[in-house]
Parts: C-alpha cells; structure tokens; sequence
C-alpha cells in the first residue's frame, strides 16, 4: 500500500507528463514547476522584456563566462546565447533532470554545458570546465522558498566565484533575495519590470575587492 505523499508525487508527475505531450516547452516548464514548486520561481517562463532587462547592463566584450542557475527551458539561455562571443561559454545548474534532459535535447550550441546539480557547487561546477572564475551570474531561483541556508550559500560561493567587476543578477517577485545579496556585495542596482507575469523586481550586485568575504 503506498503512502499518501507518493501517491500525490505519483498524481502530480502524470498530470505534468501530460502537459508536456500537450503543450511542448510550456508543458515541460510548468511541469517542473508542479513537481518541484519550492525550486521554480515563477509558474510561467519570463516576459522578453525581463530577459532585455536583466542581460542590459551586461558588457558582452568582457564575458568569457556566463553562469545561470534554474534555467528552466531556456527562456535566458538563447537571448545569452545570441549575444555571448564565440569563445565564450554558458554554463547553466538546476537540480530537476526534467530541465536539463530538455536543454540538452534543444540547445546544440558547443558553447552551452547544461549541467544537473546545485548552485551551492558552482566553485566546483565552473572548475571543472576549467575555469577559475565567472565573470556574471544569473538567477531567477525563489530564494524565499528554498530549504533553509540554501539561499545564504548560494549568495557567497556565488560572490566567491565571480571576479572582481562581475555581477549577480537576480529576478525576483519579492525582494527577499536583495538581503542575501546585501551580505556580499556592497553595490546593488535594483529595477523593476512591471511587463511580467508577475511584475519582477530586479538586482545587479557588482563584485568590488573591498566587498566582505
């Protein structure tokens, strides 16, 4: 006799399979989103205008890395990927092998690596593609719904990662990821873009060599 947790786990995973065959990346996205809630920031993939937003101030010339966590089905991946020089590389971490399994099957690009883990590993992730450093990450993960501590690692192995004039950005609903951010960056530009579902707050943390450890 099964238990009333695997049983729901059982009905979510065959209603998302579902919206898969139905829908296509949609279907995959909300899928994840069905099976892994607390890790999935938003029901929906983001508007274009956030994705314009966000990768702005980005100077493309000076990125040899670029580094996403919870890429979903690659609503960033390609707009980076359009504009990342063609030595560069894009590195994207989640933990739900739906969304990796998917952006490796779609993306041929030999700049892209999909890679199935955490964000509190990206100091091992980016080395062990033989790189010492990123020069910008990204993330849209709901730091107010991840497991307790996880969203504090997060922040400093990502501040520790990056080199000096770098930046974490980050798309939220809430602010709560600033304070995260605020901890190791002393410089924090925020924006907000209200042509999303929902309307999303933004944050650019900058890497400065006097920020704390």
């Amino acid at each position: 006799m099964s238990r009333p947790d695997s049983a729901a786990a059982l009905r979510r995973t065959t209603i998302g399979q579902r919206l898969t065959r139905l829908f296509g990346q949609w279907g995959v996205f909300f899928r994840g989103f069905i099976e892994e809630p607390r890790m999935v920031g938003s029901i929906i993939p983001s508007s274009r205008f956030t994705v314009a937003r966000m990768l702005g101030p980005v100077k493309w010339d000076k990125c040899d890395l670029f580094v996403e966590y919870g890429p979903g089905v690659g609503t960033f991946c390609r707009p980076v990927l359009d504009r990342l020089k063609r030595d560069g590389a894009l590195i994207v971490i989640d933990t739900n092998p739906l969304y990796i399994d998917y952006l490796k099957r779609t993306i041929g690009d030999s700049r892209f690596h999909a890679v199935l883990g955490s964000a509190e590993d990206v100091e091992a992730i980016v080395r062990a593609h033989g790189f010492d450093h990123a020069d910008y990450v990204l993330s849209g993960l709901p730091f107010s719904t991840l497991p307790g501590g996880v969203g504090p690692a997060i922040a400093a192995a990502t501040h520790r990662i990056l080199r000096p004039g770098g930046a974490f950005l980050v798309y939220q609903f809430s602010a709560r990821a600033r304070d995260f951010m605020a901890k190791h960056f002393r410089r924090i530009d925020s924006g907000f873009e209200p042509l999303n579902i929902l309307p999303c707050r933004m944050f650019w943390g900058w890497k400065d060599d006097s920020d704390p450890a």
